[in-house]
């Protein structure tokens, strides 16, 4: 069994409507040493059957480029893979 952990973000240019709330909601708690806030979508995936790391990443790939991901906006990290 592997666990796979990817993280999808807006790519930089994509204006971040969350973050920005976040940002100015931090003031209000007099927090106002905040510069910017990047929100994103961290996914734990258990896969039951891979060959190796190498075919868990080949899976990992595809599940965020079809599914996860819209690349479009959109960046995808698979963090780390780990078999368990």
């Amino acid at each position: 069994m592997y666990k796979l952990e990817i993280l999808v973000r807006l790519k930089n240019d994509v204006l971040d409507p969350q973050g920005k709330a976040i940002s100015h909601a931090a003031r209000s708690i007099n927090i106002s040493n905040v510069l910017d806030v990047k929100q994103g979508k961290y996914f734990e995936i258990f896969l039951e059957k891979a060959n190796s790391i190498e075919n868990a990443r080949l899976i990992a790939s595809k599940l965020s480029e079809k599914l996860l991901c819209n690349e479009v906006i959109e960046t995808y990290k698979i963090i780390k893979i780990k078999k368990i």
